[in-house]
C-alpha cells in the first residue's frame, strides 16, 4: 500500500510540473510581443532634443577632465570647476590660519590682556585692527597692529547702532588684501575673545578649505538670534571663512554693504553678503558668543560634546574661577589647556554607588557632586547660574535647554574648582586636584553621607589626541577607592564596551 501511494504522488508531481511549464512558455511569448509594441517612438523634435542633451553631457564630462582649477565658459558665464575631493579630514595646521581681531583704541589697555592669554608669538598669525593709534611695546608679545581703512564713504542709517560696524565688517577683507601666503582660513574675533587655537585647528580640519565655508555659531540668546538671524555667525564668538570665500567676499563686499546701510552691526552685514554669495552658516557650537550675564558655571560645567573654541564677553560675565580676577582666572584655565586642549571643559558623568551621589566632571575646570541620583539627561543640561542678555532670569530667552538652580538645600551641588594639575610621566596621566569651594553647606535632613566631608577630588585622565577624529561621545568616569575620607579619586577616559552612566 505504501509503495502504491508513493508512486501516485510522484506521478501527480510530474503532471503538475509539465502543466506549469506549458503555461509559463505561452505567457512568455505573449509578453515578449507586448514589450516590442510598447517601445517608445520619438518624433523628429524629441530625437533632436535628446541628441543635444547627450552632446551637452558629453561636453561637460570632457570639461571636468581638464583639471581642478580649469575655468570653462558656458553661454558667456564663467563656471568654476570644483577641486578634486581630498580625504575627509584635512591636514590644516595653525600656520594656515590668520586671525583678524577687531579692537577699540579706547579699550585697548584693558582688552589687550585677553589677547596675550591665547596669542602665541611667532606661531599664530594675524592682525589687530584698531580705529586709532595706541602705544605698544615689542616685548608684549602681541600681534601686529594696523589701522582700519576709511569707511566715511559708506552709508550707515541705523539710529541705534554705531558706524564702527562698517569698519569691523571689513576686517576679513582687509586682512585678505594683505596678501599673506599659505593661508587656508581667516578667523574673525574681538579683542575680548579668547581662542583655544588648537581646537580651532581641530574644527577647521573637518572642512575642505578649497571650497566656500562660513563657520561659526549663533548666540545663546534666543531674542538676539530672532532680531539678527539664526543664520548669522557672531564675531565675538568667532567665525571662520575659507580662503576662496574670503576672496569672493573681497570682490563684492564694498558694493554689498552699501545695500545694507540700515543694519545694526558688523556680523549681520557679513551674513547679508554671505546670503548674496549663497553660502549658508556651517554651525560649530564650540564658538561661544556668551550673550549672558553672571556666572558661567552652568554653561562651562555642562559643555556640549564638541571642542571648546572660544570664550567671549569676558568683561560682562563674572571671573570663571572664584577669588581670581578675570585675567587670572583665564590664565589658570590655560594651564589645563596646555596639557590637553582637546579635553578642556569636556563633561563626564558618573555615580558613587555606595553613597548615592551624582558626579559631573568638567575636565580642567570643575567637579560638581550632588546628593541623590540625577539622570545624565538632566546633568548634561546647563543649570541657570546666569541671566540672559537683558539681565532677566527668563528660561524662555535661551536658544538651548536649561534647568533651574534648585531651591532645595539637599539638591545644592558641592563645587570643586581646579586647583592644580600636572602630568605624571610614569602613568602617562594628567593628575588634577580640585578643591571644594569653601561656602557653608546648606542644612539637609536627608539621611545619607554628605559631600561636605570631601575637601579635594583627584581626577586622573590619560590625554587622547585623537578624541575629535572619532564619533562624538562623552567620556566615562569612575569613582576609585580612597584610603582618606576627605579625598575622592575619579578616573576619566574612554568608555569601555557596554559602559554607560547609570547607577
Amino acid at each position: 500500500m505504501i509503495q502504491i501511494g508513493s508512486r501516485s504522488i510522484i506521478s501527480w508531481f510530474i503532471l503538475v510540473t509539465i502543466v506549469l511549464y506549458i503555461l509559463y512558455s505561452s505567457n512568455h511569448v505573449l509578453f515578449q510581443n507586448e514589450h516590442r509594441d510598447c517601445s517608445p517612438h520619438l518624433d523628429a523634435a524629441s530625437t533632436k532634443q535628446l541628441h543635444l542633451t547627450n552632446t551637452s553631457s558629453a561636453s561637460i564630462r570632457h570639461q571636468e577632465k581638464q583639471g581642478p582649477e580649469e575655468v570653462t565658459k558656458v553661454k558667456n558665464l564663467k563656471v568654476r570647476s570644483p577641486p578634486p575631493l581630498l580625504s575627509k579630514r584635512q591636514d590644516t595646521q595653525l600656520k594656515h590660519i590668520v586671525f583678524g581681531i577687531a579692537a577699540s583704541s579706547k579699550l585697548w589697555e584693558t582688552r589687550k590682556e585677553y589677547i596675550k592669554i591665547w596669542w602665541k608669538p611667532n606661531v599664530t598669525r594675524g592682525v589687530v585692527w584698531l580705529d586709532g593709534k595706541v602705544n605698544t611695546k615689542s616685548t608684549e608679545g602681541l600681534p601686529q597692529i594696523r589701522i582700519s581703512g576709511d569707511t566715511s564713504n559708506f552709508k550707515y542709517t541705523n539710529p541705534q547702532g554705531d558706524r564702527s560696524a562698517l569698519r569691523i565688517s571689513r576686517i576679513v577683507t582687509e586682512t585678505f588684501n594683505l596678501g599673506m601666503k599659505d593661508v587656508r582660513w581667516f578667523v574673525m574675533g574681538d579683542d575680548d575673545s579668547v581662542f583655544v587655537v588648537n581646537n580651532v585647528v581641530r574644527i577647521l580640519s573637518k572642512y575642505d578649505h578649497r571650497h566656500f565655508y562660513y563657520v561659526g555659531s549663533s548666540s545663546e540668546s534666543h531674542f538676539q538670534n530672532i532680531y539678527f538671524s539664526y543664520s548669522m555667525a557672531y564675531g565675538g564668538g568667532g567665525f571662520a571663512i575659507s580662503y576662496p570665500l574670503a576672496k569672493e567676499l573681497a570682490k563684492i563686499q564694498d558694493r554689498c554693504i552699501q545695500r545694507y546701510s540700515g543694519l545694526y552691526g558688523s556680523d549681520d552685514r557679513i551674513q547679508a553678503c554671505m546670503a548674496e554669495i549663497g553660502v549658508p552658516l556651517t554651525k560649530e557650537p564650540g564658538f561661544h558668543q556668551y550673550d549672558v550675564h553672571g556666572n558661567l558655571l552652568g554653561l562651562l560645567g555642562a559643555h556640549p560634546v564638541t571642542p571648546l573654541a572660544t570664550l567671549h564677553h569676558l568683561d560682562v560675565v563674572e571671573p570663571i574661577f572664584p577669588r581670581m580676577n578675570r585675567v587670572q582666572g583665564l590664565r589658570h584655565l590655560m594651564n589645563s589647556i596646555k596639557m590637553d586642549s582637546a579635553s578642556i571643559m569636556q563633561q563626564s558623568i558618573c555615580y558613587d554607588r555606595s553613597r548615592h551621589w551624582s558626579i559631573s566632571v568638567s575636565w580642567g575646570y570643575v567637579v560638581q557632586v550632588l546628593k541623590g541620583v540625577i539622570s545624565p539627561r538632566e546633568l548634561e543640561m546647563p543649570s541657570r547660574t546666569f541671566l540672559n542678555w537683558f539681565k532677566k532670569a527668563d528660561y524662555n530667552g535661551y536658544s538651548f535647554n536649561t534647568r533651574p538652580v534648585s531651591i532645595y538645600p539637599c539638591r545644592k551641588p558641592f563645587i570643586f574648582y581646579l586647583n592644580k594639575s600636572q602630568y605624571d610621566r610614569a602613568s602617562k596621566q594628567i593628575v588634577g586636584t580640585y578643591t571644594r569651594e569653601k561656602s557653608r553647606a546648606p542644612f539637609c535632613q536627608w539621611e545619607m553621607e554628605s559631600p561636605e566631608k570631601i575637601n579635594s577630588i583627584i581626577v586622573l585622565m590619560k590625554p587622547d589626541p585623537f578624541r575629535w577624529q572619532k564619533s562624538p561621545r562623552r567620556d566615562c568616569c569612575r569613582v576609585l577607592p580612597s584610603h582618606r575620607r576627605s579625598t575622592m579619586y575619579i578616573w576619566v577616559g574612554n568608555c569601555r564596551d557596554g559602559e554607560v552612566a547609570e547607577l
